[in-house]
C-alpha cells in the first residue's frame, strides 16, 4: 500500500508529557506507512518512556543528548534536521512550545528545531489550564504565524484528573495529518 509517507524521513520529537507513551504507537504507525522515523527525546520524555522502546520500533538510534552528538564531523542535530521531511512533535508540552516560540536551544530537540527547515507539526498534550494560559496561547500564535501546524489538543479526561482540553490528539489523526502535509509537498 502506497502512502504519502513512503520513504519520507520524519523526525519525531517526544517531550515530557504522560502522553509520551503514545509515541511508541505513533512510531509504529508511521513506519507501517513507509516512513523512516528518527526519534528525539527530551529529558522529561525519558521519565515516561525509554529510548530503547523507540529505538526498537523506529530501528534508528534515539537522540537524547546535545552533547553526545554521534559519529561524524557534523553536529548530530544539524545532520538530522537537514534530512527531515517533517518535524513532528508529539506530545508537545507547554515548555517545548515556549522554547520553540522564543528560539531557545538548550537541548537536542530545541537546537534541532532552530536548524530544521522542514514543515513543523505540533501535537500538544498538557493540563487544560496550561493550554489556555495566555503565555501558551501567545506562543501557539507565534509558531502558527511562522508556519507551524497544530493538531489538537483533544477534549477529555486528563491525567491530572481534570476533564477538558489538553489530551493528545488520537495517533491515527496525527498520522493522517502528517500524510496530508507531506502529500502536498
Amino acid at each position: 500500500m502506497s502512502s504519502a509517507l513512503t520513504g519520507k524521513k520524519i523526525v519525531l520529537g517526544i517531550t515530557g508529557s504522560i502522553a509520551a507513551y503514545k509515541a511508541a504507537e505513533l512510531t509504529s504507525q508511521l513506519r507501517k506507512k513507509g516512513a523512516e522515523v528518527f526519534p528525539v527525546m527530551t529529558a522529561g520524555a525519558q521519565k515516561f518512556i525509554t529510548p530503547l522502546t523507540l529505538q526498537a520500533l523506529a530501528r534508528q538510534p534515539v537522540a537524547t543528548d546535545l552533547w553526545s552528538e554521534g559519529n561524524g564531523w557534523q553536529p548530530g542535530h544539524v545532520e538530522l534536521a537537514d534530512k527531515a521531511d517533517l518535524l513532528l512533535i508529539a506530545p508537545a508540552t507547554a515548555d517545548v512550545i515556549a522554547q520553540f516560540a522564543h528560539g531557545l536551544a538548550g537541548d537536542f530537540l530545541s537546537s534541532l528545531h532552530l536548524v530544521c527547515r522542514a514543515p513543523l507539526l505540533i501535537a500538544p498534550a498538557m493540563n487544560g489550564k496550561m493550554w489556555s494560559h495566555p503565555a501558551t496561547v501567545a506562543n501557539v500564535a507565534t509558531l502558527t504565524a511562522r508556519g507551524a501546524q497544530f493538531i489538537g489538543p483533544e477534549d477529555g479526561m486528563l491525567a491530572c484528573g481534570y476533564e477538558g482540553l489538553g489530551r493528545l490528539w488520537p495517533v491515527e489523526g496525527i498520522v493522517e495529518r502528517a500524510e496530508q502535509m507531506l502529500g502536498v509537498r
